[in-house]
């Protein structure tokens, strides 16, 4: 799967930085909650917001210490260990029980009656390795996405925890951000639904790989680009 976008780290940490508002908002309201932009651009800043419920401000500001904690840990190879982590992170605050930690009860997905299996640590590390091993970047942080959403290894924040995994993926390859866009979360409600019913990833990659990468192509900086010197700045 060839990347959408080839940037450096740093730019890439720039896109998700300037954009991270955005990226919380639509993650939330993919979960359902009934807050707008400028409401969630207000809680991330620290303002009052009235009429908003409680664990949705709550939510919001998990989402925004999940983020600063994948941004400030590129560095770190993902693992089982740092998918639990930014679990942690999203159910603070007494917003999911038993945050970071798996699941030991049997739980449902809304609109399907499939049911995922019981999470087994140690099959969960094996099948990590073999998808943190696909070649491609982009493809590894969407087949890793689909696969934790699918394996329901916590008891909430399953769909926040996988794309914020996966965007430690691709952040670290400078290949973007994997955010899901307002006018496609029906679409892919649908298709993941399907996805978890038959276990067919295939239509749902190409979805994600087509509608829900963003970034910014940027061009090379070259020598001749670059703005000339204020005289009065140069040293004589």
């Amino acid at each position: 799967m060839k990347p959408k976008y080839q940037m450096t780290v740093e730019q890439n940490i720039f896109v998700a930085k300037r954009n991270i508002i955005d990226y919380i908002w639509k993650s939330v309201k993919l979960e359902g909650f009934a807050v707008t932009y400028p409401d969630t651009e207000a809680i991330f800043n620290g303002l009052s917001v009235p009429g908003i419920k409680v664990n949705e401000i709550v939510g919001v500001n998990n989402l925004k210490h999940a983020w600063q904690f994948i941004l400030d840990n590129l560095d770190y190879q993902i693992d089982f260990s740092y998918i639990c982590k930014i679990n942690q992170l999203v159910g603070g605050d007494n917003l999911i029980v038993q945050a970071g930690y798996l699941r030991k009860v049997p739980v449902s997905s809304g609109g399907t009656t499939w049911r995922p299996d019981m999470p087994d640590e140690t099959q969960i590390k094996e099948e990590l390795s073999a998808f943190l091993a696909v070649e491609s970047p982009t493809e590894r942080a969407i087949t890793l996405m689909l696969y934790l959403m699918r394996k329901q290894m916590f008891l909430d924040g399953n769909k926040r925890t996988a794309m914020l995994s996966a965007n430690q993926v691709m952040i670290s390859s400078g290949c973007g951000v994997i955010s899901i866009p307002i006018e496609h979360q029906r679409a892919f409600t649908g298709l993941l639904v399907h996805y978890y019913e038959t276990n067919d990833m295939e239509e749902l990659k190409a979805f994600m790989y087509e509608y829900c990468i963003d970034g910014i192509q940027f061009d090379p900086i070259h020598e001749t680009d670059r703005p000339a010197p204020d005289e009065e700045e140069m040293e004589p």
